[in-house]
């Protein structure tokens, strides 16, 4: 079967274009050019001290200047603005970290987004990263993140599914209640989960609709298209013991290096990073990919300044993407 390729990218949720104007600027620029994803990254409190565990630098310290001085924007406050600025681009939480916020209620909020916007979003979840920000919201132990991270996704699946949710675990527990609005989307919105790692990959295997890892983790680099192929079958091989049809899961991907064509950038190994370089490079990366099975696919075109992330947008689709 043919596979139909997505496109998007990450809209601003701190630094300076991180503004109702520029947002919605960018994010209906997004539409008119045919982008038909627009991804939000999550973070509620950053703390003045964060020790080096950041996944996605080589030495483990968090290189986002945009939180410098601790400003982001709450992600799923953001979709439902996005939202209610758009009219038929797909928003994801990219990712959402899901033990930071009551399961319930984050299941209510992404069910109401939902309802109001003809069923347009997207629940990206990761078990997150950050020991600091877990400590300071008073969310579960970051030690028991992953078991969190499951059991949430259970209970988001159950309340938007079920006429009579009920659960009991071992984080929640509720039973004789009503939930509705149910999202638009049916079953329910799609579930994307996030990371690299093999338990990422089980994750997903187990309890996604996708799996949508980003390339540059130092710990599991996927920026080659033979890393990130073997990476594929790494995880359809865990769908086949966990008794799933590979094929029902989505390949994500974010390459949030590429923002636009140019030279190709050579990693260490003397490899070519994946979607760099010409243009006709990209395209030709696009089209393997697609063959790979990937269906959804985003990119980074966030700049210093509004016009220039708008003309990166514009400038990708009309000398890529209406390529591939």
């Amino acid at each position: 079967m043919e596979i139909k390729m997505e496109f998007g990218f990450n809209i601003p949720n701190g630094g300076a274009l991180a503004n109702n104007d520029s947002i919605v600027a960018i994010s209906q620029k997004g539409e008119d050019c045919g982008y038909s994803l627009l991804a939000i990254p999550d973070h509620i409190i950053i703390p003045r001290t964060i020790g080096d565990n950041y996944p996605y630098s080589s030495d483990g310290k968090l290189n986002f200047s945009t939180l410098a001085g601790g400003m982001c924007l709450e992600p799923i406050a953001l979709m439902a603005a996005v939202a209610a600025q758009t009219k038929t681009a797909n928003i994801l939480t990219s990712v959402m970290v899901v033990p930071y916020r009551e399961p319930m209620l984050t299941a209510k909020l992404i069910s109401t987004i939902d309802h109001l916007s003809g069923g347009r979003t997207i629940l990206g979840c990761g078990a997150g990263w950050m020991p600091e920000e877990f400590e300071a919201i008073g969310a579960p132990p970051f030690s028991e993140r992953g078991k969190v991270t499951d059991e949430y996704i259970d209970i988001y699946r159950e309340l938007w599914s079920a006429e009579a949710p009920e659960f009991n675990g071992n984080y929640r527990n509720f039973k004789d209640i009503y939930f509705s609005p149910k999202p638009v989307q049916k079953p329910h919105p799609p579930i994307w989960i996030g990371g690299e790692s093999k338990a990422a990959m089980k994750r997903a295997a187990k309890r996604g609709d996708a799996w949508f890892p980003i390339g540059c983790n130092p710990r599991n680099p996927l920026d080659t298209l033979p890393r990130y192929q073997a990476a594929v079958g790494t995880v359809r091989s865990i769908c086949d013991l966990e008794a799933r049809d590979p094929n029902s899961l989505t390949l994500a991907y974010w390459s949030v290096w590429t923002g636009s064509a140019g030279d190709p950038i050579i990693l260490d190994d003397g490899e070519r990073m994946m979607l760099t370089g010409s243009a006709d490079t990209i395209i030709d990366d696009i089209g393997t990919l697609k063959d790979l099975g990937v269906s959804k696919l985003l990119f980074n075109f966030l700049a210093e300044s509004e016009s220039e992330t708008l003309e990166r947008i514009e400038a990708f689709a009309t000398d890529i993407l209406a390529k591939v």
